[in-house]
């Protein structure tokens, strides 16, 4: 490429990778190009060059996507909150249901990616119940998508109203520098920021799981999110989280066949799992966006329960982590990405997996 940084070049999109970014090739070097639509032509300015790859800001789209929109919020394109208010929210649902199945491909080496249709959410805008805000002098909001430098946000167009007039009580009042929660109410560990796709995501999992499972292991468990929700159906409940407090709230709320486990997954998994018999029983895996430690998946390995339904919100250490599963012992039945963040570059996704052994005579989802 010979356009060093700062010259303008033309370019075709044909993708858009995982974090939001077009992929645009020029003379032979992949481009990245932020707030674009694979299909589309652009002019773009080169900010970085690398040996394998460039990146550039939008100049102009040349020829537009069909499925190119105007912008709901007025901070689109500096904020770097939101990476897809440009695009038509059928087509991101597709997009990243796209990126999904290329990094299980791609970085878990998955010849075949058993692949369901997104779910969407029900409010494409006005549906986060928190969002983290930043305060410096007179300035409060976000970063900017390409620098650490902040912009200052009066009302934030994906979060709900509750959220929004925190927001605006925070700019009036006399607060120092520093980081903001903003919660519709007040909690004390992490809840999904989406509630209507919160609870798509708990009546999908509910539906993966196989008739005479009769043990849930809920690893990662919060205050209990799954392991309160589907303990109607199981006879025993176990969950493991190191966050005491979210412990003693789920403690406080469980049913008579729930317990929790305090402490850390990758050393209390182990002995919960010996603990129980491994056919009849169903683990989810829900831990942040870093994956499983090796650990954890080991002691996994080892014990052997009957299906595992991993929720993630990276695709590339679900990835990484399902490659390990699946070398010899478990078989994925479906991957399906949930929409917990519209506009945004996120994706949540739940891949359910069964003993390979058992493939045969458990039948399709």
């Amino acid at each position: 490429m010979s356009n060093p940084p700062g010259e303008s070049i033309q370019l075709p999109i044909h993708d858009v990778a995982f974090g939001g970014k077009g992929v645009g090739r020029y003379e032979g070097l992949a481009v990245f190009v932020p707030f674009v639509i694979a299909g589309e032509s652009v002019t773009a300015r080169v900010t970085r060059r690398k040996k394998k790859f460039a990146e550039a800001e939008l100049i102009s789209v040349d020829e537009a996507s069909p499925d190119r929109v105007e912008a709901r919020c007025r901070y689109f394109g500096g904020c770097g909150g939101c990476a897809y208010q440009h695009i038509r929210y059928g087509r991101q649902l597709e997009m990243k249901g796209a990126q999904v199945e290329q990094s299980l491909r791609r970085l878990g080496h998955f010849a075949e990616v058993p692949m369901r249709a997104a779910i969407g959410s029900p409010n494409e805008y006005g549906y986060r119940n928190r969002i983290r805000v930043h305060a410096q002098g007179q300035t409060v909001g976000f970063f900017r998508h390409d620098r650490h430098e902040l912009i200052d946000i009066e009302q934030c167009p994906i979060a709900t109203g509750a959220v929004n007039r925190q927001l605006a009580a925070l700019r009036r009042s006399g607060r120092e520098d520093g980081d903001y929660i903003l919660s519709g109410e007040r909690r004390e560990y992490f809840v999904q920021t989406n509630d209507a796709v919160a609870s798509a995501l708990l009546d999908h999992v509910r539906g993966l799981v196989a008739p005479g499972s009769k043990t849930l292991i809920d690893a990662y468990s919060g205050a209990g999110f799954f392991a309160r929700e589907l303990a109607p159906g199981f006879e025993r409940v176990i969950g493991i989280e190191e966050n005491e407090r979210a412990v003693e709230y789920a403690r406080r709320l469980a049913a008579p066949n729930e317990s929790y486990v305090a402490g850390d997954v990758a050393i209390r998994l182990g002995e919960v799992l010996a603990s129980v018999p491994a056919g009849e029983t169903c683990l989810i895996l829900d831990p942040p966006a870093a994956g499983a430690e090796g650990r954890v998946l080991e002691l996994i390995l080892g014990a052997g329960p009957a299906e595992i339904i991993y929720v993630s919100c990276d695709p590339a250490t679900l990835a990484r982590d399902l490659e390990i599963l699946c070398r010899a012992t478990y078989k994925p039945r479906s991957v399906t990405p949930l929409d917990m963040f519209p506009q945004t570059a996120e994706i949540e996704v739940v891949a359910h997996l069964r003993l390979s052994e058992t493939e045969a005579l458990d039948g399709p989802d």
